[in-house]
């Protein structure tokens, strides 16, 4: 697909992201490939992924378009997905449509702030779409200055600035969409656990919404309700958001 068809096969839908990480109880190739295959029997109309192997592995089975990233912990920093170019490389390679990457204004692994890695990327692999991860409006607004073609808050909640946040920010978010809608697509993710709320987002002014952990990790879905049964005297986000 070309930039514009893959923006108009996802416009007004439901993207599902698919993903499992080596500690999760339900990690397995298998189990996230059978995750997408129900997503597109939902009728999802997309897909995010990660690691070149869960993507590739995806890509074989299922026919939607695919917004790819490569998650990878250090100790001493943050920044986690797709924060470098050999990692953005591996994502398309892999068969991804869409790379996705961290593009806020924390400081990676390699000590560059994080969004300093888009417009190399740009001009490493010109025909890639990028997706940018930001956390604020303020990173969204350079993002798409920098030539981000899909944009959203996916580190809303990650970031030291905004990690004591567990609720969806709709103001800000309606502001990103009316702003920016005609210089990029404007994607709600993270926290997102209602179809009601996935409507919200849409009414705002959202060209598509992602959700994850409400659909595809049983054992976070599991513990929001044990958490509410028991009381709050745990915190679930705690096990979203940790390093792996």
């Amino acid at each position: 697909m070309t930039k514009e068809e893959l923006k108009r096969a996802l416009q007004g839908g439901l993207i599902v992201s698919c993903q499992v990480q080596h500690d999760d109880p339900v990690y397995s190739i298998d189990f996230v490939v059978k995750m997408a295959k129900a997503a597109k029997w939902g009728g999802a109309v997309g897909l995010r992924a990660n690691s070149p192997d869960q993507i590739a592995a995806i890509k074989k089975e299922v026919d939607l378009p695919m917004i790819g990233l490569y998650k990878i912990w250090h100790d001493d920093t943050d920044v986690f997905i797709t924060p470098t170019m050999e990692a953005a490389r591996q994502v398309w390679e892999a068969g991804a449509d869409i790379i996705a990457l961290d593009c806020t204004d924390q400081i990676t692994h390699d000590g560059r702030p994080a969004w300093e890695l888009l417009p190399l990327l740009k001009k490493e692999i010109p025909e890639a779409p990028i997706f940018a991860d930001v956390a604020t409006y303020e990173e969204a607004e350079r993002a798409i200055k920098l030539g981000a073609d899909f944009v959203g808050p996916t580190l809303y909640g990650y970031t030291a600035e905004t990690k004591h946040i567990t609720e969806p920010d709709f103001r800000t978010f309606a502001k990103m969409c009316r702003d920016f809608k005609d210089k990029a697509c404007v994607v709600m993710e993270g926290h997102i656990y209602t179809p009601e709320d996935a409507m919200k987002v849409l009414y705002l002014g959202a060209h598509s919404v992602v959700v994850g952990s409400a659909i595809t990790r049983p054992h976070l879905i599991t513990k929001r309700f044990v958490e509410l049964i028991g009381g709050y005297k745990t915190n679930w986000r705690e096990d979203e958001v940790s390093k792996h």
